[in-house]
């Protein structure tokens, strides 16, 4: 690259990059598309935009380059430091200029050497297919000595009238709440210091124009795709830099590169819309489509033992609930805590991961045969990562459970961390697993994580970073010695849900409440990042045991419609009529399924917030479903009327209510006037459709086919 500007553009994306006079490399736009510009064209737009020279400032013009750098006077976070022990250099952040930049296809790469400080850096950037844009940022140590780093950040530039901010937090079961602010000058940092990617972790930081909404407004999100500690940040500064930035927290000494060593950071992810958050949305939503390994447009439906026997586990049992699911529709079966060693209450057995001979005294291979031979998939529940202390591994192996001192950190769940950067641990539990793949037809593990890492070291340095790259590295293993194997990210509900994390899964599990009106709001929030074949969402008893609360099915089916489908709730004990109706609601899923795991997810704005709308519009828009739930009394007796967004505008829909019966419940045949209409696109985005009247915690699903 010479220094005139490079334009990269990609599914309706443009990124221009240019150098300054000294040859770094910053961002001139990134955002709607620019179309065809020409050299001269993008050598004037970098000239509209060179900043003047204030009073009590810098003499020449500042502009911050794809790296802030703080030798050149960038007075937000730095991007880069560090220090180093022993050698001749000892600067605490490399000065980089004499950027070399290569342009690839859709992509640079920009690497700088600072030879006194003894920093190498290299930045990555490129916009994919659908216009995402994927940034990483990597230092060598190219001096003496070894360089302990303390931050190798990314920060795009976002337009400085994104002026409203919107963030993620939460706690379990109560994931993804959100909360919106003004975005004024200084820095608003989420950090996540759990050692996982945590309950409370917000899954993007959002920069947009004020009001945004999910389907009007320009924004601009980053995530950091890392499932241990990191931040991610919004940064205005008094200069007029305007930022959005993320990458791995590190503690002091956590990375030390010895010289030739090479630190490479999460990918940071950059989505823009000129549309609202669903736009930006459908561009993660793509890329994790595309990464997830062995990508399925139709995920099983799941029944999960868990909430309808617990640890009270027995063959006949277990039979007998598999029997049930088998019945309704169901496709894999799961038996979830309390089958291994000693396992018959949460306070013993993690790390000893054979079965218990004296709850499975012929092991589980007549559980699987049982399930497999009623035509469903079998699936188990693992917690590789923890260890009790009540258990054979800890009493063999004290000095594997993962601690920085010589008392064990503060007791979660009555559970410990195996340590995984342990080479004898990790041997054993990798080949443990193994074995149980290699000795059963298993086709999927929920794989759990019950707690966070806290005062954690390793060979006495602090040990997440270590821990998460183990976790990495077994999860990897695990699938490439069975291909077909899929996994479940489940972390105490959402305590890990990232976009590197489902580079390795196939779903997650995004909360451990089933409570269909915390599901409404936190699905809807974790759709954000997560495509909804990729979320698991379960339909429980009828009274949740995390809240309380109790919904009629009719409700808690809906919820979980249009994502990846699934059962915990003890179904051998329902009577048939019961049974009939979750039959028609899973039935009724395999119906839409094709549609879930392909087309774009939306979320029409109503103005009553008791109101959530979720749906989901065909790649070709030939066909879209909608889930319309109250999550509250609506605010006037007579809902205002429903924007169905998504359609083609120049095509004909007709209109069906698709709700299978209650029994015994109220008829509501004939409530929703719009029912058979046929209108078209513009029309139904435009006017929309009259809702019924509606009770608080109800859920009707509307279809709308093509017919012209």
């Amino acid at each position: 690259m010479s220094r005139d500007p490079v334009h990269l553009t990609r599914g309706g994306v443009s990124v221009v990059l240019a150098r300054d006079d000294a040859g770094i490399p910053f961002v001139v736009h990134w955002g709607a598309a620019l179309g065809d510009l020409d050299d001269g064209a993008l050598t004037a737009l970098t000239a509209a935009h060179r900043p003047g020279v204030s009073r009590s400032s810098y003499d020449v013009p500042r502009r911050t380059g794809v790296v802030p750098d703080v030798t050149r006077g960038f007075s937000g976070t730095p991007a880069l430091s560090g220090h180093r022990v022993g050698g001749g250099a000892s600067a605490a952040a490399p000065s980089l200029v004499d950027w070399e930049v290569l342009v690839g296809d859709a992509a640079i790469t920009a690497t700088s050497d600072d030879d006194e400080a003894g920093w190498s850096v290299t930045l990555q950037l490129g916009l994919d297919d659908a216009g995402l844009l994927h940034a990483r940022t990597s230092v060598t140590n190219t001096a003496d000595g070894d360089l302990h780093l303390a931050s190798a950040l990314t920060a795009l530039p976002v337009a400085a009238h994104a002026t409203e901010l919107l963030d993620l937090t939460g706690r379990w079961c109560k994931e993804r709440t959100p909360q919106r602010h003004r975005w004024v000058q200084g820095t608003h940092r989420r950090d996540a210091r759990h050692g996982r990617t945590g309950h409370d972790a917000t899954l993007l930081m959002v920069a947009g124009t004020p009001g945004f909404t999910f389907g009007s407004g320009e924004v601009w999100a980053v995530h950091t795709a890392w499932s241990g500690n990191h931040t991610h940040y919004a940064e205005r500064t008094p200069e007029g830099d305007c930022l959005v930035g993320g990458g791995e927290l590190l503690e002091p000494g956590e990375v030390v590169l010895a010289p030739g060593e090479t630190y490479r950071s999460p990918w940071l992810l950059g989505s823009w819309s000129g549309a609202g958050l669903d736009a930006m949305s459908h561009r993660l939503h793509a890329h994790l489509r595309a990464v997830t390994p062995r990508a399925r447009t139709e995920r099983p439906v799941i029944a999960n033992s868990w909430e309808a026997v617990y640890f009270d586990h027995s063959l006949e049992r277990i039979a007998e609930l598999a029997d049930t699911a088998a019945s309704v529709g169901v496709e894999r079966f799961v038996l979830d805590d309390g089958w291994f060693l000693g396992r018959r209450d949460d306070t013993a057995g993690l790390g000893d991961w054979q079965v218990d001979a004296e709850v499975w005294p012929q092991g589980l291979a007549p559980l699987v045969e049982h399930v497999t031979g009623r035509g469903m998939e079998f699936g188990l529940w693992v917690e590789p990562e923890m260890v009790n202390l009540d258990s054979e591994t800890a009493r063999q192996h004290p000095e594997r459970v993962l601690r920085g001192r010589t008392e064990v950190p503060p007791s979660w769940r009555q559970q410990q961390v195996l340590d995984l950067q342990d080479e004898g641990a990790y041997d054993d539990l990798r080949d443990a697993l193994i074995s149980l793949l290699d000795d059963l037809d298993i086709a999927y593990l929920k794989w759990d994580h019950n707690r966070d890492l806290t005062d954690v070291t390793h060979a006495g340095r602090p040990a997440v970073h270590g821990q998460t790259l183990a976790a990495y590295r077994l999860l990897d293993e695990l699938r490439d010695a069975h291909p077909a194997l899929q996994i479940e990210s489940c972390s105490s509900g959402g305590g890990r849900v990232d976009a590197e994390v489902l580079t390795r899964t196939d779903r997650i599990w995004p909360s451990d409440t089933n409570d269909p009106l915390e599901r409404q709001h936190l699905q809807r929030w974790t759709s954000l990042l997560v495509p909804p074949e990729l979320m698991g969402s379960h339909v429980g008893p009828a009274t949740s045991h995390t809240t309380g609360r109790t919904h009629a099915l009719r409700y808690r089916a809906a919820t979980a419609l249009l994502h990846s489908f699934g059962i915990e709730w003890d179904m051998s004990r329902l009577d048939e009529a019961t049974l009939a109706e979750l039959a028609a609601w899973i039935d009724l899923h395999k119906q839409v399924r094709p549609l879930v795991g392909t087309g774009s997810l939306v979320h029409p704005d109503h103005p009553d917030p008791a109101v959530l709308v979720t749906g989901v519009v065909a790649e070709d828009r030939s066909e879209a479903w909608y889930v319309v739930a109250t999550v509250a009394a609506t605010a006037t007796q007579h809902p205002a009327p429903l924007l169905l967004t998504g359609l083609d505008p120049d095509r004909t829909y007709r209109l069906s209510e698709e709700l299978p019966p209650a029994p015994g419940g109220a008829d509501l045949s004939g409530t929703w006037s719009a029912r058979g209409a046929e209108l078209g696109g513009r029309v139904l985005a435009t006017v929309g459709v009259a809702l019924p009247v509606l009770d608080p915690e109800e859920a009707r699903v509307l279809r709308l086919v093509a017919i012209a």
